[in-house]
């Protein structure tokens, strides 16, 4: 398969319409367990480092067991790590995987929170976590989130004992939270929260330990327990037909992008913890002892708490609406509570309790899925009260705000009213886009100025409609953000949320160019349209020494959503050279620098992210040959274009057209990342693909991880996989062997090719192989040993076998010069020299 061919399927796979939130239609059932939490005034918040850390088992018990308000605190988004269903990575891998955590916490019943700390990858030692982050800011976003969620509980995943032994996230989260327990409460301590919260003093903190502290189950059987908090999260739930291990599966099983699909399993299973801080419980199976949980904890509750507990014994499963009189009556007991915490949350939940019972739906629908700033955007809105409770929408509130003309209309039993709205958007209305990302971080932390934005999970939409629905003489303001449906032919009723969107955005088509000699090359940017009739003219801007022909190209698109792409002329310097290039338009005398990136993937929202518009060129000392390159992908990345960028014929190879005849047409095979974790047909290849090396052929597998493998030998000679890596991206490079083809021809490979490195050099390296192998290239991390097992190369046959670890995935992309220069000479090890 050609390589453009590839990335259309890939694109065909992965962009699917299907997801937006969909509104809430509770079951009876549902109904009833949120009067149940209704009535539990506790809250515990789960603590770890990254998306996937958390136990949803346990968030699960917190939240359906014991009614708790259940949070977890990820201190990052994990955009660090690895993509297993697409080719997205860092800022953008950390959107995915934030709607991931947010799709997981629908299902357990929790929420979610994070500061703004960057996952800029793994790291060994805490000391170098806590420098990176900048231990201060995020130090003081978990503050402000502890004060603001105000658990009364906080449950640590990670030891904060034991540097060294874990991810130096996993355990800098538990440092700072231990650190932060004593300082919450401190007026002193980052004073200026304190004009949007309060301070706040948790009761315990535990760790949440398990045997994979202890070095292993058997250890663990035989460790003394007796002085840790334990309790049976294998509990089963006949309201919902599943165990709480099976909803926990189902909440892990949104992590779709690190392959952590899980099994549920049912019976008894006993979670401990280990009090930290604060006052020790009597009783080890209740966090909560001591702590007031009702509604007697807030002034004025005592009432609240017994009309919610007659609400729960009368509740009629059969006419949820029956109950909808007395919960107006909590209601309004609730607005008129002290205790502005306490007195939020529960009028939030009790709302939904109302519309629930009422089978009330309320929903404004865009007619586009985006809009401009400065438009003006038409929206449907349907109300319906699908029961005998009288009720009135008075009403209707929008934002920004329309000159539509409204009356008071009954709601009467299950007969929908639709009005239909014109909204004004502001001129300066802010683009739809994640909060976190908008303004300039560093490599360790995103910035975000607003206060009252820190810890917030997602992206923030302001385009809204408010219903005020009269029941019972009460007015309730019920809030639906706009958002946009359509019908699909196959999948039916479709939701996205709505965007707003700059009148034009621009793309480099390709984020790395590179300029091997000192011919000009063309460079596309492709335009897109935020609204009909778009019109104006493009730049694209290089560094000094550098020139772009014309300097500007004029476009018009008719149509809202088309496309058109310009092209100019680069013409590189005579010395080697690395810029960064930009795009621009300039639309009725507007400067417009943004590039639209959508996400799009079933199991999460679609994701509108705004970045500017860049790439880098590179005029680079490189030397290629014309081996043609059949490469085949593994969990996903982008190594093939960035081939294709170098001058090389690439062919994208599935598993099954690895024939003896196919591979005839190639020099060099080249495995993608963790194609021997993910690619189950590759058992049945490995042999042929042995056998072309065998014949004189040169093979590159890049990093596997140490989890299961497809096949039973990754080379024609052992060769064993280790969870060595080299985390340091600047530590210095020794040469093992400085006269070895593969750092000579066709480039010769310095010291200086490994400069400018991002995240790290590589990860996963052997650390045992056949004496047939020759390790090339020798690092380490700061007091560690050296690892030299990040570049082996070992002659089979009449070819060439090659396994790197370095992380050629990353580097590529980021147009990192030395990187490219290193895999031109892999490519060409099996190539004479004259």
């Amino acid at each position: 398969m050609g390589l453009k061919k590839y990335f259309i399927l890939l694109l065909l796979l992965f962009a699917s319409t299907l997801l937006a939130q969909q509104p809430q239609k509770p079951s009876s059932v549902e109904i009833y367990h949120q009067i149940q939490k209704l009535n539990f005034l506790g809250s515990v918040l789960y603590v770890a480092a990254h998306p996937d850390d958390e136990n949803t088992r346990l968030i699960s018990y917190m939240a359906n067991h014991v009614k708790a308000r259940t949070g977890y605190l990820s201190i990052t988004r994990g955009d660090g790590g690895q993509n297993l269903i697409g080719t997205e990575l860092r800022e953008l891998l950390g959107v995915i995987r934030t709607q991931e955590l947010l799709e997981a916490r629908k299902i357990d019943g929790g929420e979610q929170f994070f500061t703004r700390a960057n996952d800029f990858g793994f790291s060994k030692v805490p000391d170098e976590t806590l420098k990176i982050w900048n231990k201060n800011e995020v130090l003081e976003d978990m503050i402000y989130i502890i004060r603001k969620f105000k658990p009364d509980v906080i449950i640590n995943r990670f030891d904060h004992r034991s540097p060294g032994t874990t991810h130096g996230h996993h355990t800098s989260s538990a440092m700072l939270s231990i650190e932060l327990f004593d300082q919450t409460n401190d007026p002193k301590v980052y004073p200026n929260q304190l004009k949007f919260t309060s301070t706040w003093q948790p009761k315990r903190l535990f760790f949440n330990t398990s045997w994979w502290f202890y070095g292993g189950k058997e250890k663990f059987d035989k460790a003394d327990k007796s002085k840790l908090n334990n309790f049976d999260m294998g509990v089963y739930y006949p309201s919902f037909g599943k165990s709480n291990q099976e909803i926990a599966a189902l909440s892990r099983s949104r992590h779709q992008s690190q392959g952590f699909g899980s099994t549920g399993s049912r019976g008894d299973e006993i979670e401990y913890l280990e009090l930290i801080k604060g006052e020790a419980a009597k009783d080890n199976k209740n966090i909560f002892e001591g702590i007031d949980t009702s509604w007697n904890r807030v002034k004025g509750g005592a009432e609240i708490g017994k009309l919610v507990t007659q609400i729960e014994k009368d509740f009629d499963f059969r006419n949820p609406s029956a109950s909808i009189p007395k919960l107006i009556e909590a209601y309004t007991l609730i607005q008129k509570l002290d205790d502005e915490h306490w007195k939020k949350i529960k009028a939030e939940e009790i709302k939904k309790i109302i519309s629930g019972c009422a089978g009330l739906f309320l929903e404004a629908v865009a007619e586009s899925q985006s809009s401009t700033p400065g438009s003006t955007l038409k929206v449907r809105i349907e109300a319906i009260n699908r029961s005998n409770q009288k009720m009135v929408l008075n009403s209707i509130n929008t934002n920004p705000s329309s000159i539509t003309a409204f009356s008071t209309t009954a709601l009467k039993n299950n007969q929908p009213q639709y009005i239909d709205l014109e909204l004004n958007l502001d001129k300066n209305e802010e683009y739809t886009a994640p909060y976190w990302l908008k303004e300039q971080g560093t490599v360790g932390m995103y910035a975000v100025s607003n206060q009252e934005n820190i810890g917030i999970p997602d992206i923030i939409r302001t385009i809204s409609v408010t219903f005020l629905v009269e029941i019972n003489g009460t007015v309730i303001p019920f809030e639906r953000e706009v958002i946009y449906k359509y019908n699909d032919e196959v999948k039916g009723e479709v939701y996205k949320p709505f965007d707003v969107v700059p009148v034009a955005t621009s793309s480099i088509l390709d984020k790395v160019k590179i300029f091997n000699s000192e011919k000009n090359k063309s460079v596309g940017v492709k335009i897109k349209a935020g609204k009909d009739d778009v019109s104006g003219n493009a730049f694209l801007t290089v560094a000094q020494g550098w020139k772009v022909s014309p300097e500007s190209i004029p476009f018009q698109i008719n149509k809202k959503g088309g496309e058109t792409t310009v092209y100019f002329e680069v013409t590189p310097p005579k010395n080697s050279a690395e810029i960064t290039a930009t795009s621009y338009l300039v639309v009725d005398g507007e400067k417009l620098d943004k590039e639209q990136i959508n996400i799009q993937y079933e199991h999460i929202a679609q994701q509108q992210v705004l970045a500017n518009s860049e790439a880098k060129f590179s005029k680079l000392d490189i030397i290629i040959k014309n081996e043609k390159i059949a490469y085949i992908m593994g969990a996903g990345d982008e190594v093939p274009l960035y081939l294709s960028q170098m001058g090389y014929e690439v062919t994208i190879l599935k598993p099954e057209e690895i024939t003896l005849e196919n591979l005839q047409n190639f020099q060099v095979v080249v495995m993608g990342i963790r194609a021997y974790n993910t690619v189950d047909e590759l058992s049945f290849k490995q042999q042929l693909l042995f056998d072309f090396v065998k014949n004189g052929n040169t093979m590159i597998v890049q990093y596997n991880t140490t989890g299961k493998l497809t096949v039973k030998e990754l080379a024609p000679f052992s060769l064993k996989l280790s969870r060595d890596r080299v985390t340091e991206e600047d530590a210095e490079v020794r040469f093992l062997a400085p006269n070895h083809k593969i750092v000579n021809f066709p480039n010769k490979i310095t010291s200086n090719d490994f400069k400018g490195w991002v995240q790290e050099q590589g990860l996963y390296y052997p650390n045992e192989w056949d004496a047939t192998f020759t390790p090339i290239l020798s690092s380490n991390d700061k007091g560690e040993d050296p690892k030299n097992g990040g570049l082996l190369v070992a002659q089979y046959g009449k070819g060439y076998y090659i396994y790197t670890g370095l992380s050629f995935f990353r580097e590529l992309p980021a147009g990192v010069s030395g990187a490219y220069r290193l895999f031109a000479n892999m490519i060409s090890i099996g190539t004479k020299t004259n």
